[in-house]
């Protein structure tokens, strides 16, 4: 499954400037413009993860957008506000500089494809998934 507009996503870690400057689990998602928006992207990151759970593990797992330049930055603050208004809980999710990202190894790669049984798989990814089939079915495409 990917999201119409995404041409690639790579996994791996990803640091920021300090106070987070320790690597974390990330994607960069390489999309195009004039098929999806940086609005819906953000929106399914929000969606499909833990976006207002200050849990114990955020250094590790931050909810975070990275961003490369200042005019990303405040467009993604801007939609971040935005998708938050009457929310129940308040959102997590930081805008934070990309410094550095490294590649993930490759057994981790279409990890859920491998070997969909797996109880992580059926646990957190295929919720996710299902989630992306009723709330964005305009932008999935089933592989």
């Amino acid at each position: 499954m990917t999201l119409h507009g995404v041409s690639s996503v790579k996994q791996g870690f990803i640091k920021a400037e300090h106070p987070n400057d320790t690597f974390s689990e990330a994607v960069i998602v390489n999309y195009d413009t004039d098929l999806i928006g940086l609005t819906e992207l953000i929106e399914v990151h929000l969606r499909t993860h833990a976006s207002s759970s200050q849990h114990g593990m955020r250094d590790k797992y931050r909810s975070a957008i990275y961003t490369f330049d200042d005019a990303q930055s405040n467009e993604c603050a801007r939609e971040i506000v935005r998708q938050g208004q009457g929310s129940e809980q308040p959102l997590v999710t930081q805008i934070l500089r990309h410094v550095d990202f490294k590649v993930s190894g490759n057994k981790y790669w279409n990890y859920y494809y491998k070997d969909k049984t797996r109880p992580f798989c059926r646990t957190y990814i295929e919720p996710k998934i299902e989630l992306l089939r009723q709330h964005f079915s305009q932008l999935v495409i089933e592989r």
